[in-house]
């Protein structure tokens, strides 16, 4: 079903360790408005979208979002590969580390794990794309937030790349949106 190149969409090349970084970026890994909460929010929607457009640009934007999983979870074990517990502790994350070593675990930079409560499905297509346009826009904030904090010139070109997907995926969804609204009877399966 899935074709794995081993490269990501973009190349992830991370010279300087920072857990304190890490730990905010692991967010997109694992929090609320992150890369898993909208990969799985997307291939769950698209089971009841009513037309095979809708469920090809799910199936679509929800596999990329998988793919930057994978990017996230690279930039966070490259900003942290080789650092022991007191340089964790020295950023402040030595909690995570304890519970989790240099492993990449999906959680929010709070630390709060992820949740199955976190996809949001309703089964209505209008009701559906309105969330998903929330969801990337509150990527891309999120995203916005990350190079707010970040001065490492390896990490924010990834970043930038991602959040330039973000609002890709926002333009896609609100085409989509615009469809619904305007020639769902004419919607065929």
């Amino acid at each position: 079903m899935f074709v794995f190149e081993k490269r990501t969409q973009i190349p992830v090349c991370i010279k300087n360790r920072n857990p304190r970084l890490a730990s905010q970026i692991l967010s997109q890994y694992g929090g609320v408005n992150g890369e898993l909460s909208a990969s799985l929010t997307y291939l769950s929607q698209r089971f009841t979208m009513p037309c095979n457009r809708g469920k090809a640009l799910l199936t679509d934007i929800g596999t990329e979002e998988l793919a930057h999983l994978e990017i996230i979870g690279s930039i966070v074990s490259q900003l942290t590969e080789g650092e022991g517990a007191r340089s964790f502790d020295k950023y402040g994350t030595g909690a995570y580390y304890v519970d989790h070593g240099s492993a990449i675990f999906p959680s929010s930079a709070a630390g709060h794990p992820w949740t199955a409560g976190y996809i949001q499905s309703m089964g209505d297509p209008v009701a559906d794309l309105v969330n998903d346009l929330a969801a990337e826009q509150k990527a891309r904030a999120t995203y916005d937030n990350i190079l707010r904090l970040s001065d490492d010139p390896d990490v924010n070109e990834v970043i930038k790349f991602l959040r330039e997907r973000e609002v890709v995926h926002f333009q896609r969804f609100g085409e989509l949106l615009d469809f619904y609204q305007n020639q769902i009877k004419d919607c065929g399966k």
